[in-house]
């Protein structure tokens, strides 16, 4: 089964590392982060990659080169101002005969992925997505006046759910992404979601996408739990 990496955005937010290099290609002990996302889906048998490049593209293939890995690895320049949805599109000769898995490339988990396939194939939809607790940042005060009246240190379970990647989608999909211009979070999930073809896996354990620095931090800290 194949597995996407969408590896091509600017990374604006981390502006201090990806002036230079893009961002799934962030060092974290002695590893690019996209390492670390490609070695979860190889520890469970899921070694075809298709690395959706854009942004700094020459890095990653310049990396990739020079390590295999033993994994399968299809380096594919999507553009450089392409939208998510668009560099999903530009791989539909690849991906329109089976269904794939699809992440970003700047978010890393230990969701089980056996379990996540399982469930897809289960709920018989186009589309299933992550659903993860966003990292907790601060705590939760509800006022009154000038009267706290609800005061919760930082806690998961006060954010809801969100999006975590880690998409199972199957080959139909692809023909709701208009464009290079489409973003993948919006009309083509929101279409799925209409047509109650959008289901989401719940995952409780580790999670952190890369936004920040400290994002980037506390990822070294704890890269061990995948």
């Amino acid at each position: 089964m194949k597995v996407v990496i969408l590896a091509g955005g600017l990374g604006t937010r981390l502006s201090e590392y990806t002036h230079s290099i893009p961002k799934p290609m962030i060092d974290i002990k002695g590893k690019p982060m996209i390492y670390y996302i490609m070695k979860h889906f190889s520890k469970y048998g899921f070694k075809e990659f298709y690395l959706a490049l854009g942004y700094k593209k020459e890095i990653v293939k310049r990396y990739f080169k020079n390590n295999s890995f033993g994994w399968k690895i299809n380096l594919v320049d999507t553009g450089n101002n392409t939208m998510t949805g668009g560099r999903l599109k530009r791989l539909t000769k690849y991906l329109n005969k089976e269904k794939f898995f699809l992440t970003y490339g700047d978010g890393i988990s230990n969701v089980n992925l056996k379990k996540l396939l399982k469930f897809h194939n289960n709920n018989n939809k186009l589309v299933t997505l992550t659903a993860v607790r966003p990292p907790a940042r601060f705590g939760a005060v509800k006022l009154k006046g000038n009267l706290v009246k609800y005061f919760k240190e930082k806690s998961k379970l006060d954010e809801g759910w969100i999006n975590g990647g880690f998409f199972v989608m199957e080959p139909k999909f692809l023909k709701y992404i208009k464009n290079d211009r489409t973003f993948l979070e919006r009309k083509p999930l929101e279409k799925m979601f209409k047509k109650k073809q959008l289901v989401a896996y719940r995952h409780s354990g580790f999670w952190q996408c890369v936004d920040t620095k400290r994002d980037l931090d506390f990822i070294k800290e704890n890269i061990k739990k995948i």
